[in-house]
């Protein structure tokens, strides 16, 4: 798509690239806050949380724009051209992203259409996903003893047709992040077994979380295409895969009541 821009003028305003962290309003910067307060104009993602939209001026037009698996509620092109002429409108414009925008947001791709476009712009990062969804479920991502190093992969793609480094991913010293992963579990869990990853690594999916809904549900590898068919799951959810999960039994502060798949009884979903 080529984007259309105003002939012979310049764009008036200002992008600010946002990331609204992982759900919890409180995990918001400062400077994210800031921003929000003063916004003309606000592009959101799904994953925004409505605790953070409602901090948004009642004046803010607010445009939803976020994608969900098989939901669009508008193509990247159009977010682009979207961001672009709102700057040759509006003097605030900003892009709210769940998470951190330069992780699995498409942040990059955004900036390079303002950049063609002529349009200034700042990033303002997030909490990733990762980050906050490991805290609130009590899951070090690394830890001395468990885990000397951290992978973040998104499986929301075609990964039947994509190579895929599985005997990377498959390192036992390390904790794999997966991000939209949840529909092509079997892939992922295949592919790990494969590479040589135990069946009996420790694997936990954690929805919704930092949120009063956050639910974590624990099994192994082995398990895995299994337990993301879980009735009870709900999206946003992430994969975590490693050791480290073992320890969410003793450092999870935020959910004391986590969901464990233990033997064939609760195998039968």
């Amino acid at each position: 798509m080529e984007l259309i821009s105003i002939p012979n003028q310049q764009a008036i305003g200002k992008v600010w690239l946002v990331g609204a962290g992982p759900g919890d309003v409180d995990l918001l910067t400062v400077k994210a806050f800031r921003l929000l307060q003063q916004a003309e104009v606000v592009l959101y993602d799904a994953l925004v949380s409505p605790e953070i939209l409602a901090l948004l001026p009642a004046s803010a037009e607010k445009i939803a724009v976020g994608k969900r698996a098989g939901k669009h509620s508008a193509s990247q092109d159009q977010i682009n051209q979207l961001l672009v002429t709102k700057a040759y409108t509006r003097k605030s414009v900003i892009r709210l992203k769940g998470g951190d925008p330069f992780i699995f947001g498409r942040g990059g791709e955004e900036l390079q259409t303002l950049v063609e476009a002529k349009v200034p712009f700042e990033v303002v990062p997030g909490i990733t996903a990762a980050s906050g969804t490991s805290s609130y479920a009590g899951i070090p991502l690394t830890h001395r003893d468990h885990a000397q190093g951290v992978t973040f992969i998104t499986g929301h793609c075609q990964l039947e047709s994509r190579p895929m480094d599985w005997q990377g991913y498959a390192n036992p010293n390390n904790t794999l992040v997966v991000y939209m992963g949840i529909l092509n579990a079997e892939i992922i869990r295949d592919g790990l077994l494969n590479a040589g990853r135990a069946a009996s690594t420790p694997v936990a999916i954690v929805s919704k979380a930092t949120t009063q809904e956050q639910q974590v549900f624990k099994a192994s590898l082995g398990e895995l295409a299994t337990l993301a068919k879980h009735p009870e799951l709900q999206m946003p959810a992430l994969m975590i895969i490693g050791e480290v999960v073992e320890l969410s039994d003793s450092l999870n502060w935020f959910e004391p009541n986590s969901t464990s798949l233990q033997g064939e009884q609760s195998l039968a979903l």
